[in-house]
């Protein structure tokens, strides 16, 4: 362990303390004991945006300081977790998702969090050409745009955009231990499989058996409700809001 680059082993070290900050969530939680946890979410936070801009120092001294509040609630019977051996977390697979990811929304994030929660999350979005071939529309948004937003999702360890050649290029490229589908993606499990077996790649293929239910879990749900709002209130004009 000695031998890996600073970076990667506080990486390991804050996806010990996020994903134990995951696993306890809120359960009730009130007081002091919520307030605490809710101060190492802010400090892990902190700790992965240094490590980020490459400031691994200050990244190390925010996580630790983030898992000596766990850990205390920990020893002073608050909570309830088992911390994952460093050796696990320095090995943990890559997670691969693709989709379009056009307007984000909640479904985007649990299927993000998912494949977090199973390892590292490399992200194939959609490009333009791709979208207007298989959805017959051009996208909403523009690849780049929609890029540029993926990769800042804190679940997301690397975007690419996707090939506009062959869809198995990013696989080929990034070569994931694990491809996570959404529920109602149009990709068969067993296609997939068989296509990736004939380019000697045998990576582990899951869908997500439970969509995320809301009333705005789709980009034509989200557009839909855009058109209504601009209809009653006349809100379009050639110059955008950042509000």
């Amino acid at each position: 362990m000695s031998a890996l680059p600073p970076g990667e082993r506080v990486e390991a070290y804050i996806a010990n303390v996020e994903l134990a900050l995951e696993k306890l969530g809120s359960r009730g939680l009130a007081g002091r004991t919520a307030r605490l946890l809710e101060l190492a979410r802010m400090y892990v936070s902190d700790a992965r945006y240094y490590l980020q801009r490459g400031d691994v120092f200050t990244a190390l001294a925010d996580v630790a300081y983030a898992e000596g509040l766990v850990d205390a609630l920990r020893w002073l019977g608050l909570v309830e977790l088992d911390w994952e051996p460093a050796s696990r977390l320095l090995a943990r697979p890559k997670v691969l998702v693709a989709g379009t990811f056009d307007l984000i929304h909640p479904g985007h994030i649990e299927l993000l969090r998912q494949a977090w929660l199973r390892g590292r999350v490399y992200v194939v979005v959609a490009r333009d050409s791709s979208v207007s071939r298989f959805k017959n529309r051009e996208p909403i948004v523009p690849e780049e745009q929609r890029l540029e937003v993926v990769s800042a999702i804190r679940y997301v360890d690397k975007a690419i955009l996707g090939s506009e050649r062959d869809v198995l290029d990013p696989i080929r490229e990034l070569r994931p231990d694990i491809i996570l589908l959404g529920p109602d993606q149009w990709a068969s499990e067993d296609w997939l499989r068989k296509r990736l077996a004939e380019e000697g790649l045998n990576p582990r293929i899951e869908r997500l058996s439970e969509k995320k239910e809301c009333s705005l879990c789709s980009a034509t749900s989200i557009a839909c409700r855009a058109a209504q709002i601009v209809e009653r209130y006349g809100m379009c004009g050639s110059q955008g809001s950042q509000g």
